[in-house]
């Protein structure tokens, strides 16, 4: 019997040993981390939680910058080291991602807002915003590094208005000229979202953002049936833009020969 327990324990401790060194023998295995956003089998991923939605966005556009700068500096390396061929690919590459569209994922402001005070703060952000804009120069289509990293700067210094002073009378302001750096950086619904909250929040507002919602509306979107009525409340409440009354005067009534014509 004892000779019997003995064979058996020998047996187990070899088993052990002869594991221990296939596992050490092939590979180590790295430590699993533990993430509630990794897919295990038959496990259901977490559902995010409103405040983990702004963790994501924030790292997203964190990594957007990182992935920019990282090609920036490719570009720098490669040029001063002769080498054409990959400074033309990383220009490339850098060129693809400035044309792709990059939403904010958070939502815009409410359009309930309303631009009612004078707030000297606000109105020095506004100044502040506007300066950084000019520096980027006229151009609404920015094609210079430079000036779209400046561009979104201003877009920031904006923003910081409307989110720190959301009842100063710049609000309409700033939106319009969000607007117009999205639209000149190629995302057109998020311009859109912000020329509707320039005339939302200053139904008066002095710009023009009835005309530019309503185009974009029209040409970017095609959703004709609410640009014809953009168009035509423009038309009423922007008439002191003449150039842009009679384009969309002239549109309003291409659209509606359109929906007149037969099937």
């Amino acid at each position: 019997m004892t000779r019997i327990v003995t064979t058996a324990a020998m047996i187990l401790l070899l088993t052990i040993c002869v594991g221990c060194q296939t596992n050490t023998g092939t590979s180590q295995q790295l430590p699993q981390r533990s993430s509630p956003y990794l897919s295990e089998p038959n496990k259901p991923l977490a559902v995010p939680t409103s405040h983990t939605e702004i963790d994501l966005v924030e790292k997203m556009a964190a990594n957007r910058q990182a992935y920019r700068r990282s090609l920036e500096a490719l570009i720098q390396y490669y040029d001063a080291s002769g080498n054409h061929d990959k400074v033309k690919w990383a220009k490339q590459e850098l060129t693809s991602l400035d044309r792709t569209p990059q939403y904010r994922y958070l939502d815009v402001m409410p359009a309930n807002l309303k631009a009612t005070e004078s707030i000297a703060a606000a109105d020095r952000l506004y100044e502040e915003a506007e300066k950084v804009r000019r520096q980027a120069g006229p151009s609404p289509m920015p094609t210079i590094i430079k000036d779209q990293q400046l561009l979104r700067a201003a877009l920031t210094k904006y923003d910081d208005l409307i989110q720190q002073y959301p009842t100063s009378d710049k609000i309409d302001d700033a939106a319009y000229r969000m607007a117009e750096i999205q639209r000149g950086l190629g995302d057109y619904v998020i311009a859109l979202s912000y020329y509707q909250r320039a005339y939302q929040w200053d139904p008066t507002t002095p710009w023009p953002a009835r005309f530019r919602a309503a185009d974009i509306l029209d040409r970017r979107l095609h959703r004709r049936d609410e640009a014809l009525k953009l168009y035509q409340e423009a038309i009423v409440k922007e008439a002191q833009f003449t150039d842009l009354r009679l384009t969309a005067e002239r549109r309003v009534q291409e659209l509606n020969t359109s929906k007149d014509a037969p099937k």
